[in-house]
Order: structure tokens, then C-alpha cells, then sequence
């Protein structure tokens, strides 16, 4: 009788220590297995080209680029880049990197994301500090509003230099990509194929300062919001056109009530899916 009260005695507080038991994200494959940090890590470390998705406003997500581009760092050479930088503001970002400018003057020459200092200074920080490079990928914001009005047409018109600054003209196209057909859906009555053809101008512009930019043994590590390379479309769909043989990896970033299993309607985003609690802290 002893023995059975002990052994209820022990079930119970070891089932109360695991309730009590809290984390704020969990990693799952494409699948929706659970996977450890060490063991995405150790995946992405064999690619060429990894696609960061973020949800912008996600401490954990910003949390972990940082962690992944410092262990990274350990093993693999590195080159940086991220949505978050325009192409037209490369020369301010690199003379920053290079020490010729203070955050100030990066401040005042670049297009810098409200949350820049929050989420994405620390990134680029850790580029300077180890002498890495840092791709502005995006971009600019005024030629995919100019495509948001007038379609693709409107970008024949910009200057040589302009238009450096951008995917190589023509854009291919493809509006029945799922990705780019839930644009539409989620718009109603909004959307339209020029916001479509915006979304994939940044998609393809990119894409191509990624495949610009790639070196021999080198990994890059690009950071941008997850919409651009769920379901290994947006960016990822780019590159392939161009380099289909390409080694890769995505993440991507979700939120859920529970995160102990993840919601079917994750599954097959990415390969590493980070699941995070929805009440976990945001930067903004």
C-alpha cells in the first residue's frame, strides 16, 4: 500500500512540474516534428542560400537570426542581407560596416525601419564587428509603389542607374503562385494584380542581390519577412529560375495558443518552423 501511495505521490507532482513547465517557441520541421535547435543548425549549415522569415514584430524570432548568425559564424563563412535594407542604400550601409560612418550617420542616410535598432542593428553590428558582408537585398520602396499603381511598364522608364538598383527587366512573372493568389484573397476587394506584381518585383530584386552576391563555400544568410519565402515560393521561386540546382533552407516564423503541436495550416511553410506562444512579448 505504501509503495502505490508513493508511486501516485510521485505521478502527481511530476505531472504538476510539467504543467508548470513553460517555453515560448518550439521548432518543427516542414512535417511538423518537433527538432532541436542544434539539429536545424546543423541542417542549415550545409547550404548555400538560408531564407530567414521573421514576423516582423517577433522578439524570438529576432532573438534567434541573431543566434543562428553568431553559431553560424563558428563554422560557415558568411554573407549577410536582409529585406529590411533597400539596394539604393548600400553605399551608406557598407560605409557604416567599414567604420567611415556612426550609427548616426547611418541613421540619417539610410531608410532605416522604424524597429531598426530594436531587431536588426544587433544583426548588422555583428556584420561589422567580424568584417562580414551585408547585402541591402530590397527594393526600393518608390519603384514597387510605382508598380503597385501602374504594373511592371512603369519600371522601363527609370534610368540605367535606377534600375540597378532592381531586378534584372523583364520581371518574370507567375500570379498563380498560391503565395501570390493569397494576396488576393486576403486584399478582397483591395487587391488587384499590381499589388501582386509589387509583392513579386521585392521577390525578384531580392533574389537577384542574393544570386549577385553568392561566393564559393560561403553560406547566405538572408533575413526577411516570412511571407517572401513561405512555402518555398516568393524569393526562394526567384533564385530557382536561375540557379534550380541551389542548396537551401527555410524557416519561418508562426504564432499559436499551444504551441506543444503544431496547427496543420503551418505544416509545409518551411523547414524549420518556429513556433512561438502567442503571448510572448513583441518589439513594437
Amino acid at each position: 500500500m505504501k509503495k502505490i501511495f508513493l508511486s501516485i505521490t510521485f505521478l502527481f507532482f511530476t505531472l504538476i512540474s510539467f504543467s508548470q513547465k513553460k517555453t515560448p517557441y518550439i521548432i518543427y520541421n516542414a512535417n511538423g516534428k518537433k527538432v532541436s535547435y542544434k539539429k536545424m543548425l546543423k541542417t542549415i549549415s550545409k547550404k548555400e542560400v538560408v531564407l530567414f522569415g521573421e514576423s516582423h514584430n517577433n522578439a524570438i524570432a529576432h532573438w534567434l537570426q541573431y543566434e543562428v548568425t553568431s553559431d553560424l559564424h563558428k563554422t560557415n563563412q558568411l554573407i549577410l542581407g536582409a529585406e529590411m535594407f533597400e539596394a539604393d542604400n548600400q553605399e551608406p550601409l557598407n560605409n557604416y560596416l567599414n567604420g567611415n560612418i556612426k550609427a548616426k550617420g547611418l541613421d540619417t542616410l539610410a531608410r532605416l525601419w522604424p524597429n531598426y535598432k530594436t531587431d536588426y542593428k544587433p544583426l548588422v553590428d555583428f556584420a561589422k564587428d567580424n568584417s562580414l558582408s551585408f547585402v541591402a537585398t530590397n527594393i526600393p520602396r518608390r519603384y514597387a509603389k510605382m508598380v503597385h499603381k501602374k504594373g511592371f511598364a512603369v519600371l522601363d522608364s527609370l534610368t540605367n542607374k535606377e534600375k540597378s538598383w532592381i531586378a534584372p527587366l523583364p520581371i518574370k512573372f507567375d500570379g498563380e503562385l498560391p503565395t501570390y493568389k493569397s494576396i488576393l484573397k486576403m486584399m478582397g476587394e483591395h487587391g488587384s494584380p499590381e499589388l501582386v506584381m509589387a509583392q513579386a518585383s521585392k521577390d525578384a530584386t531580392m533574389a537577384h542581390f542574393i544570386i549577385k552576391n553568392l561566393k564559393e563555400n560561403h553560406t547566405f544568410l538572408h533575413y526577411n519577412g516570412s511571407f517572401h519565402s513561405n512555402y518555398y515560393e516568393g524569393i526562394l521561386w526567384y533564385i530557382q529560375q536561375e540557379h534550380p540546382t541551389i542548396s537551401y533552407a527555410t524557416i519561418t516564423t508562426v504564432s499559436q495558443k499551444d504551441v506543444s503541436k503544431l496547427l496543420e495550416e503551418h505544416k509545409n511553410k518551411a523547414d524549420f518552423i518556429i513556433c512561438v506562444d502567442i503571448n510572448m512579448t513583441n518589439t513594437y
